[in-house]
């Protein structure tokens, strides 16, 4: 495996206004102005961040918020229309082939032939990836007992588990010992257990491999393992930080009450209370320090029925809410609709 640099200095962040950070030599991804046009619609807006060496770093939004193109640009598989980026010091657009030998990836959409065992698609992967043949049994021991699959080298993929197939690919991005690891929703679809199962295996993968790790991710929880993250929306990153500066910056404990008429709450709270609130994932929600404390009062003054309410420390989903005015479950509704939409647009033009 390469030599990697390290530094201890910490990694300045995007800002809200979007200003960048200066270049840092130890970035392992630095990007500038990174956008991405598919005829008319933007996918990505001159997106700008780095990537220390050795962290873990996350792009957090609803599907359809760009991350996944990014990733592609990243990765080499889609070119940009404006910007640049590099990664492992290589530039995605004129030194492709560098950087493709530098990174390994793990594809949102399953890419394992489930006719062929464990080993061979390892061996397959490091055919491909020029891996010297010497070198391969014990790389392949080493990436499939760190993931826990070792006993089953000899079992054709077909067999395997959807959690033991989403290890065996990340084995399969770590044969060829790459500098940077992307890693695309690399638990979508699994249940709980599995996924906190994965995400152990990932942690470890970082002490022991001294890597880089990008990944994307629309759970929340998947995001609090993450030395820091983007949110992204609309193509947009429209914060950047660890997960608790993030939280903390939030302030207040988040208040959801069940009403049989949220408007009237909504205009309630701001004119007993001068509290903002809005319509979130079927509740009025907003946010107020001690909210705990704030319930009696709620109750006592608001002038109208309370149905339920919860109250709640603040969440990733209530910064990805105070930047972009939803939460990320609403905001995936939202954009599911406009695709349906558009569909039966189609739909309905070809038959005229």
């Amino acid at each position: 495996m390469p030599d990697l640099v390290t530094s201890s200095e910490p990694m300045a962040t995007t800002t809200r206004d979007g200003a960048a950070p200066p270049a840092t030599p130890t970035a392992a991804i630095a990007v500038n102005g990174l956008a991405k046009n598919f005829g008319e619609v933007k996918a990505v807006r001159g997106v700008e961040f780095e990537v220390a060496t050795g962290e873990v770093f996350g792009f957090l939004g609803p599907n359809g918020a760009g991350k996944t193109t990014t990733i592609n640009m990243l990765c080499t598989l889609v070119k940009p229309s404006a910007g640049s980026a590099t990664v492992a010091g290589h530039d995605v657009v004129r030194e492709r082939d560098d950087v493709r030998r530098n990174i390994g990836l793990v594809f949102q959409d399953p890419t394992l032939d489930g006719y062929l065992t464990a080993e061979q698609n390892l061996r397959l992967h490091a055919e491909l990836y020029g891996v010297q043949s010497s070198l391969v049994p014990a790389r392949m021991e080493q990436v499939l007992t760190m993931v826990g699959l070792w006993d089953r080298k000899d079992h054709t993929v077909a067999t395997f588990s959807g959690g033991m197939r989403r290890r065996l690919e990340i084995a399969r991005g770590l044969m060829h010992s790459p500098r940077v690891l992307f890693l695309d929703e690399p638990t979508i679809g699994l249940d709980p257990q599995t996924r906190r199962s994965i995400w152990t295996y990932i942690r470890e993968l970082k002490e022991r491999e001294e890597i880089t790790i990008f990944m994307t991710t629309h759970y929340m929880d998947e995001a609090e393992w993450c030395d820091r993250i983007a949110i992204m929306d609309h193509g947009q990153i429209v914060a950047l930080d660890a997960p608790a500066t993030l939280k903390a910056q939030v302030g207040g404990d988040r208040v959801a009450i069940h009403t049989d008429d949220d408007q009237a709450a909504i205009a309630a709270l701001d004119e007993r209370f001068g509290v903002e609130a809005g319509v979130a994932e079927g509740a009025v929600t907003f946010s107020i320090p001690s909210g705990e404390e704030f319930v009696p009062r709620l109750f006592a003054e608001l002038g109208m029925p309370i149905r339920a309410v919860s109250v709640s420390r603040p969440t990733l989903d209530d910064v990805f809410m105070s930047y972009t005015g939803t939460t990320i479950r609403d905001a995936e509704e939202d954009q599911a609709k406009h695709r349906n939409r558009v569909m039966m647009q189609m739909m309905t033009g070809g038959r005229r």
